[in-house]
């Protein structure tokens, strides 16, 4: 193999090394996927038998088709994705700020601790009779649900990580001339504390896009991958039912995979030793 331009041997070796990884990712998941497809296929048509109790690959594949020819798939995309937006945004705008204020200030802690913990336990379900009654049938009150289940992992890790700031880098501010704690909180514990913040995030994003089909079952608008779900659910059109879930796990997967690439590339390069 003839050694790239202006690049070292072993640059190019480990390069190699990373693209065959890679490569054997891919194919060994497109593997995985093929084989729990024949799988699938061969379960409902043979063992089951009914299209009610388990819809084969084909039968999915069918009502894949029927909802891109209906038209309605991209409104009901967009509704989803209108509702988690708000509930997720909600969560960063209220979890950061609370999780750095119990973090840093024990004041702070002491107050907010038990109402937190008290809070925290209850399901985000829970809340649904009372986010219709505040909201209405209205995409806020689909947007609360989809809060209350990601406000707590985004607030928990934010506490977390500022609670384990080195006490170090806060001396080693101090004597950089972070005077206040506003200071010390912008130059050193919020750099210190991203990486886990970025993780609690994630894991809310998670969380929020799960609670995101009760959120819609009530019946906040006309449209929703949620909503569609349970409606053909009531129709009987169990295929169609197995058709969304599987939209709403790949449309999971993509904001997912947006958002780590989104932050390795921009905020997390020094943490994985990237500095030009």
């Amino acid at each position: 193999m003839r050694p790239i331009p202006h690049l070292p041997t072993g640059k190019i070796r480990q390069w190699n090394r990373d693209m065959n990884l890679k490569t054997k990712k891919r194919v060994l998941g497109i593997t995985a996927l093929v084989v729990a497809a024949v799988i699938w296929q061969i379960v409902a048509e043979y063992v089951v038998g009914r299209s009610f109790i388990l819809p084969s690959v084909t039968d999915v594949a069918i009502a894949f088709v029927d909802l891109f020819e209906s038209g309605t798939l991209l409104a009901d995309i967009t509704a989803s994705l209108e509702h988690f937006g708000i509930g997720l945004i909600a969560a960063l705008l209220l979890g950061i700020p609370i999780g750095i204020l119990m973090g840093w200030f024990r004041v702070a802690d002491f107050l907010l601790d038990p109402i937190i913990e008290i809070l925290r336990p209850i399901p985000p379900l829970a809340w649904i009779p009372f986010a219709i009654i505040w909201f209405g049938l209205t995409t806020q009150a689909a947007g609360f649900v989809i809060f209350a289940g990601a406000f707590f992992p985004i607030l928990i890790a934010t506490y977390s990580a500022f609670r384990s700031v080195p006490k170090v880098y806060v001396e080693a501010g101090k004597v950089l001339g972070c005077d206040t704690s506003l200071e010390l909180i912008r130059h050193v514990a919020l750099p210190a504390a991203i990486p886990a913040i970025v993780s609690g995030i994630r894991t809310a994003m998670g969380v929020g896009w799960m609670c995101l089909v009760a959120a819609e079952m009530f019946g906040v608008s006309a449209y929703g991958l949620g909503y569609q779900l349970w409606h053909n659910y009531y129709l009987h059109q169990m295929s169609e039912v197995v058709a969304y879930m599987l939209i709403l796990g790949i449309i999971g997967l993509v904001i997912d995979r947006i958002f780590r690439n989104y932050v390795d590339q921009r905020l997390l390069r020094w943490h994985a030793g990237e500095v030009a």
